[in-house]
């Protein structure tokens, strides 16, 4: 099955809901952190969070999502925008733990719960919209729940599950967001709260097969569910070498000509996909006389 999301509304448009398959993002992900287990979990549930954040935006809207919870994983880092195009990163990929009590991946001790989640929206303003929250429990679904209650005064659910195989690839991955909108009743508060609350994990429906229609389906019961849209999810870098180009320029002469001098080139490497750029000390001559002019 293709990653993708659908926008829905249900209860006669009085809740907006978000559905996601992000299995195949979730794995080039982390082929290319080359992240362990309880990692791959933090940054899956992150990156489809944020994937659906994204399809919340318009126009060449963007955003970025930062977790630190001062857990051993280090901060978590993804962006997103309204086309489906997601990235995302952790600072420290090697982490893995024996399953928590639950008998589930634990991403709560990976990720800590002595931090901050802050979601920063670029919408072509001038200045950027930021909000942040403290982190209320580190399994990063819950602590989203609370960014949107308390900075964006939206009640909402938000769940988010990856399943990994033992050779640490990616079995199944997968999310929902679901928002009252300022009218509903504490009937419909009260029937959603219940239902999500028995809800089984996304990620063991995803792998049975249930799409994120389905999904919706199954959480909404008899109220009908109207689909608005489909948005396919992938995994997308913006890096290029001509952006490390303009970044090397804007260290200025000085600092080009100590990477000849030392190191008779240069190297960088994208903290979100991990391509690495090459730069011959030829190069770096030109970019010098561009960083003079």
């Amino acid at each position: 099955m293709k990653d993708y999301l659908v926008k829905a509304t249900t209860y006669n448009g009085m809740v907006r809901a978000y559905a996601a398959s992000s299995t195949n993002t979730v794995e080039e992900a982390r082929r290319r952190q080359d992240t362990w287990a309880t990692a791959s979990a933090a940054l899956g549930r992150t990156i489809t969070i944020t994937a659906m954040m994204g399809a919340m935006m318009k126009g060449d809207d963007s955003l970025t999502v930062k977790i630190e919870g001062g857990g051993p994983v280090g901060a978590i880092v993804a962006d997103g925008n309204p086309e489906g195009k997601v990235r995302g990163y952790v600072s420290n990929p090697h982490v893995d733990f024996d399953l928590n009590a639950k008998g589930k991946l634990d991403v709560a001790r990976a990720v800590g719960t002595e931090g901050n989640l802050s979601v920063v929206k670029d919408l072509g303003l001038k200045d950027y919209f930021t909000g942040q929250v403290p982190i209320v429990s580190g399994e990063i679904g819950e602590d989203f729940t609370y960014y949107f209650a308390n900075s964006e005064q939206i009640p909402s659910a938000v769940g988010a599950g990856v399943l990994v195989n033992p050779d640490h690839t990616i079995l199944a991955s997968g999310g929902f967001i679901v928002q009252v909108m300022p009218g509903a009743g504490e009937e419909i508060i009260t029937r959603l709260e219940e239902k999500i609350q028995t809800f089984p994990a996304i990620s063991k429906l995803i792998r049975e097969g249930n799409s994120p229609e389905q999904i919706l389906e199954r959480l909404f019961g008899d109220e009908e569910v109207n689909v608005h849209e489909h948005l396919p999810i992938t995994f997308e870098c913006k890096c290029s070498k001509e952006r490390v180009q303009q970044a090397i320029i804007g260290l200025g002469s000085e600092e080009i000509q100590q990477m000849i001098d030392e190191d008779h080139g240069a190297e960088a490497t994208c903290h979100f996909c991990n391509e690495v750029y090459q730069f011959s000390e030829q190069e770096l001559e030109t970019l010098k006389q561009s960083a003079k002019a």
